[in-house]
């Protein structure tokens, strides 16, 4: 068994983002998805900003093209990425896009393996089977809301669903070998400005900057909404890519998915929500794969 830093980061980063979507659930619907996210990454852009400033003030010396594949991953991860992902949870609701987001693991897994020669061995094939599983086991229910959807709409968002979480796939395989080869709270920061750049070029393509700033006066839920966009973005973010630098990106993708997990956890304990048999057949069997997956 090892269970090293990056293990613990990716379940720590689980944790933390779970936190900061009970945060999220509890500020209401207050705020758009797309003003959610351009609030939350600027926060975490300038958090990250002063991070650097006090802990690594010392410029790397980046090649040019470190620093394209850095603003790649921030677009494609940050920027399309989310964006993507929150258009098709507006679209399938919350239940199809969690099994939709399940897809992430695969996706990572089979680009690591074709761009960064990673593999996974043994039991460790086993424990993604069980992570995943478990994962569709607590995730997936049975929305009665969701049955006038239009067919053809169903199957838009849901393949919009898919493209968010391979976008969101390719830009934290692109952000690996970068962990690597440069200070890593640069390239966490740079990567977050990446995407905010993008949202930024998305409201000035929209020209709704002023809408925006209307609905940012109209929130009534500041102190939930900052404290998640700290959790959720700030703290997460580093965690996340941490535990892509310290362990492959195959099995730190396998233990982010544990987040779904923690997410029924803490809504039972502060939501007051109820969970099923089938749910907690679920968590059993993703903890049995997490407890594989970190076998060497």
């Amino acid at each position: 068994m090892n269970f090293g830093i990056g293990e613990f980061c990716s379940l720590a980063c689980a944790l933390v983002w779970a936190a900061a979507v009970v945060l999220f659930r509890k500020s209401g619907e207050s705020i758009a998805p797309f003003a959610l996210n351009l609030f939350k990454n600027t926060l975490a852009a300038l958090l990250l900003g002063l991070t650097v400033a006090v802990f690594a003030p010392e410029v790397p010396a980046f090649t040019p093209p470190s620093l394209v594949l850095i603003a790649v991953s921030g677009l494609l991860g940050i920027c399309l990425g989310d964006s993507y992902y929150l258009r098709a949870l507006n679209a399938i609701g919350a239940s199809r896009m969690a099994v939709a987001q399940t897809l992430y693991s695969p996706f990572v897994i089979v680009l690591s393996a074709i761009f960064l020669h990673e593999r996974l061995h043994g039991l460790q094939w086993l424990g993604a089977g069980l992570v995943l599983g478990g994962i569709v086991l607590v995730t997936w229910t049975r929305d009665a809301g969701m049955s006038a959807v239009d067919a053809r709409r169903l199957r838009l968002g849901a393949a919009l669903g898919v493209f968010s979480v391979l976008l969101m796939a390719i830009g934290i395989v692109i952000a690996k070998p970068m962990l690597a080869l440069h200070a890593f709270l640069w390239v966490v920061w740079l990567r977050v400005c990446a995407g905010v750049a993008g949202l930024l070029v998305m409201v000035a393509v929209r020209r709704n900057a002023a809408a925006l700033l209307a609905e940012y006066r109209t929130v009534r839920h500041w102190p939930q909404i900052i404290a998640g966009s700290v959790a959720g973005t700030y703290l997460s973010m580093m965690l996340w890519l941490a535990g892509y630098k310290y362990t492959s990106a195959s099995i730190a993708a396998v233990l982010n998915e544990t987040a779904a997990l923690f997410i029924v956890g803490l809504a039972v304990l502060f939501l007051g929500e109820r969970v099923g048999r089938r749910q907690m057949v679920g968590i059993a069997l993703a903890m049995l794969g997490v407890s594989l997956m970190v076998l060497r």
